[in-house]
């Protein structure tokens, strides 16, 4: 890409004000992108581009930018994307910077858009919420409440609100009246913030739940920053519904989603949208996971609701993009999209599905490009090779997977930043890469071949191969070669953040509603 193919600031926003697709990607990793960035970016970095891009840019020739902040990794990206098929790349004119000098918005953190969706839903709607004080003294009387946390079963096994019971988002409407069947019982719904908790009491709101419903405001951050202890490792799920139950909140989604705009399609309907060649279809399957795993549609990707409207620009990079939502009973499906046309998006949900359409079993894989075939070495090998003390292992996977455990002697690298970690690394007469599986480890072996001039080998099954042999491992960040930008650390994950990050990020929340109001692009419309 001799002479890279320029975008401007104005040329975006104006994309964007047309409703037209637009795929805005910044190829810097999580923690430099979360300092700074446009409303609708989406963070893809350069590291992980093969993994990630297809599933999140699905149609070979959208017109999208890349953009990074003078790091040099924008004019990579681009390469790679035309390598992958990829026929409308170009480069944000003058990156990030260029963004700012020509008045475009900038926003911190992650998932920007939906955060500041559901601030703008409270300012607007005036969603009823409890102070954590407020909550504790309902558990103190041991009033008739019921706290639901609206986050992943993960999230909150790490940290819960004491007695609470994992609800998330999408199956709130779904599940709540088997949950507190006495009308009288209060619900509260709580997050690690706020965006969730309000959503998921919007959602009560909206479908008409008789229950007198909160939010807990500001989340478990809310919840700690008053003092207040947090319950771990907790197991309290919801539970299955009635047919009834299940019909009566299946009326109520849809008229939630009526209200929104949300149009209608059948199979036929999607078939013929997916087989539209200048529009980028998204399909959806929005059950849990376990129901995914069961029975999905063909080309449906497991995405549960609740985290669906929270991580938007993450499952669907290509703003303006059309989304269609999969369930099987209306409810989970109606009630995402309900919010999703809210946000802007052309959305729609299928309707009229039997079970013979659940046809594909088994978790999503992502699509990727065809894959190196490097030459690969066993467990054994390298066991023996390090005991020779010839040979340097890379790891590739996450720093957080990194210090958790890793291969003896293995050195933490970023891919995008390879030639730096080589730097930093003692020489070898060979390189072995690895990661969780080495999948991302097998497409840098030929970038590192090339740098070092050494024969490089893939580890066969990688690190997860390693310990399965019950080869020793190793903890701790003992050998980083670059910083650890991977991942920005949230404020709201965890009890060990300081209190002043904690409040930080609260204040940033709360600010959103006048950033949105500056850039002027969102297209938000709150029913």
């Amino acid at each position: 890409m001799s002479r890279p193919t320029l975008r401007s600031c104005h040329d975006i926003r104006q994309a964007l004000l047309d409703q037209q697709e637009v795929a805005l990607i910044d190829v810097r990793e999580e923690a430099p992108f979360a300092e700074a960035h446009p409303l609708f970016a989406a963070n893809i970095p350069l590291s992980k581009l093969e993994l990630e891009i297809h599933a999140r840019v699905p149609r070979r020739d959208t017109a999208i930018t890349v953009y990074d902040n003078g790091e040099g990794l924008a004019q990579r990206a681009a390469q790679r994307l035309e390598a992958l098929g990829y026929t409308q790349v170009a480069l944000l004119e003058d990156g990030l910077a260029g963004w700012q000098s020509a008045g475009g918005e900038l926003f911190k953190d992650v998932n920007v858009p939906s955060k500041a969706f559901g601030e703008l839903v409270e300012s607007q709607r005036h969603t009823p919420s409890l102070s954590a004080e407020q909550v504790q003294e309902l558990l103190d009387l041991q009033a008739d409440v019921l706290v639901v946390d609206a986050r992943r079963f993960d999230e909150y096994q790490t940290m819960n609100i004491p007695g609470s019971v994992s609800v998330p988002g999408a199956e709130l409407v779904l599940r709540l009246a088997e949950l507190a069947p006495n009308p009288n019982t209060r619900i509260i719904v709580n997050c690690a913030g706020r965006t969730r908790s309000i959503i998921g009491t919007q959602s009560l709101v909206n479908a008409g739940t008789v229950n007198p419903v909160a939010a807990l405001r500001n989340g478990t951050i809310g919840w700690t920053l008053a003092g207040q202890q947090l319950e771990h490792g907790q197991d309290r799920r919801f539970t299955e519904v009635s047919e009834q139950t299940r019909d009566k909140a299946a009326q109520a989604a849809r008229k939630v989603a009526d209200k929104a705009g949300v149009q209608r399609a059948t199979l036929a309907t999607l078939q013929a949208w997916q087989r539209q060649p200048e529009r980028t279809t998204y399909l959806f399957d929005v059950r849990t996971p376990e129901e995914f795993e069961a029975g999905h549609l063909p080309d449906a990707r497991s995405t549960p609701g609740g985290q669906l409207v929270q991580e938007t620009d993450h499952f669907a990079s290509v703003r303006g993009a059309r989304i269609v939502l999969a369930d099987d009973d209306g409810v989970r499906a109606n009630m995402s999209a309900s919010w999703l046309a809210q946000m802007g998006w052309d959305v729609a949900v299928l309707d009229e599905l039997d079970s013979s359409a659940f046809s594909e079993q088994g978790a999503w894989k992502a699509p990727l490009p065809p894959l190196p075939q490097p030459e690969e070495i066993t467990p054994a090998t390298l066991a023996d090779w390090l005991a020779a003390g010839d040979t340097q292992v890379l790891d590739f996977t996450a720093s957080a997977n990194y210090v958790k455990q890793h291969i003896p002697g293995a050195h933490w690298v970023l891919r995008a930043q390879l030639a730096q970690a080589l730097e930093n690394i003692p020489p070898a007469q060979r390189y072995v890469l690895t990661c969780g599986s080495s999948l991302l480890a097998r497409f840098a072996v030929d970038e590192l071949r090339e740098l070092s001039g050494k024969p490089v080998f893939l580890l066969q099954g990688g690190t997860a191969n390693w310990l399965a042999a019950g080869l020793p491992r190793e903890e701790g960040p003992t050998r980083l070669t670059v910083p650890r930008t991977d991942r920005y650390q949230r404020p709201y994950e965890g009890t060990d953040n300081p209190k002043e990050a904690m409040q930080g990020y609260l204040d940033w929340e709360f600010g959103l509603v006048e950033q949105l109001g500056r850039d002027g692009t969102h297209g938000f419309q709150v029913i």
